[in-house]
């Protein structure tokens, strides 16, 4: 398949498009910066940036929202020009990379009795959602409350399959499977910081190639963190990038 952004759940409301750009709006999680931002359709001229800019700040405001967040095209570079200006007014950019893998080509996980995956049902909900909502609280109250929404949205979705792993029967980490034509898209998989190393998120990523082995599994990963380099090991293939900017203004 011709795997790119576009496959990628967007959790949020055009509400406004143009020539210029695409911005999203998600009334239901204000807080949650994947699903309020301005997509670029094509690269912004320096004016261009500023004018989108200046109108999601006011737009945010008028919300009670204290970020902006802009996409820029895939597999574009952003302009000098435009990092200098993300530096100067404390930006923070970053890029995401795509990646893509035929289940086939997962590696084969060792069997560990300490570890259990299970699909996430009446019985082991609320567990889920407390490990979750632990799990989230970092990024404050607010995110994490408003996160439950989103989680409980998913549980009732037939588009969406949520999992939750267990370690000698204690809750230690989840992700879900969001699922399209062809592909099964892994997002938000987390292993809890104390649990990490023991082969858990390998097992968890086992579970959703079995699972769905007549799809293409896709997922987003950070182009500067360290998990990329892990999925890079596990035979998936790079398949893009995209950078973005984001700025929070504090009180």
């Amino acid at each position: 398949m011709n795997i790119t952004f576009e496959n990628i759940e967007t959790k949020g409301h055009v509400i406004k498009e143009n020539d210029l750009y695409k911005h999203y709006h998600y009334p239901e999680m204000l807080t949650r910066y994947d699903s309020n931002f301005i997509a670029f359709k094509r690269m912004p001229a320096m004016h261009e940036f500023k004018e989108a800019e200046m109108f999601l700040r006011d737009f945010h405001v008028n919300n009670g929202q204290n970020h902006v967040k802009f996409l820029f095209p895939p597999n574009q570079n952003v302009s000098v020009e435009l990092v200098e200006y993300f530096n100067m007014e404390g930006y923070t950019s970053g890029i995401n990379e795509l990646y893509a893998i035929n289940p086939a080509n997962f590696p084969m996980v060792p069997e560990n009795p300490n570890i259990q995956v299970e699909k996430v049902n009446a019985k082991n909900y609320e567990e889920y959602l407390k490990l979750q909502y632990d799990q989230e609280i970092q990024f404050g109250e607010n995110f994490a409350k408003e996160k439950v929404k989103l989680h409980q949205l998913r549980f009732h979705s037939n588009d969406v399959v949520q999992f939750i792993v267990f370690y000698q029967d204690k809750p230690v980490g989840a992700v879900d499977v969001i699922l399209s034509e062809g592909i099964a898209e892994i997002d938000n998989l987390f292993v809890i910081d104390s649990m990490q190393r023991k082969g858990i998120g390998s097992q968890l990523q086992r579970n959703v190639m079995d699972l769905y082995q007549d799809r293409t599994v896709i997922l987003i990963a950070d182009g500067k963190d360290t998990p990329r380099e892990m999925y890079q090991k596990q035979n998936y293939q790079l398949m893009g990038f995209q950078c973005e900017a984001l700025k929070v203004y504090h009180k």
